[in-house]
């Protein structure tokens, strides 16, 4: 049995170094391919560069992202990394509205 136990170490580790990291990236293909495919017009979304926007057309590889009032930009759909909730649909915030912005009167009076 001593005489094996160098060859099942350098099995272990074979399958540490390339079995599971392949099954992690595989994964995470799986996941992005569903992402891209559950875009929807109108679903706000952030690129993996950080922009934040919303979803104003499809097409077969690409998707226009409506990034200001009236400015479109067209994206390759592997940049979207996530679709993010609307803003109104935060919890805490009434109407859309951030009670704890900057800008608002607080109980004491000040600004």
């Amino acid at each position: 049995m001593d005489q094996y136990f160098p060859l099942i170490i350098v099995a272990l580790l074979v399958v540490m170094l390339f079995v599971l990291p392949a099954r992690q990236r595989k994964r995470v293909a799986a996941q992005a391919q569903a992402l891209q495919e559950s875009l929807t017009v109108g679903a706000p979304v952030m690129t993996t560069s950080g922009l934040h926007g919303t979803v104003a057309a499809l097409h077969e590889g690409t998707v226009d992202l409506e990034i200001a009032p009236g400015v479109v930009a067209t994206f390759v759909r592997q940049a979207i990394l996530e679709v993010r909730k609307p803003v109104g649909d935060t919890p805490g915030t009434v109407g859309g509205e951030n009670p704890g912005a900057a800008g608002g009167n607080s109980a004491d009076g000040t600004v």
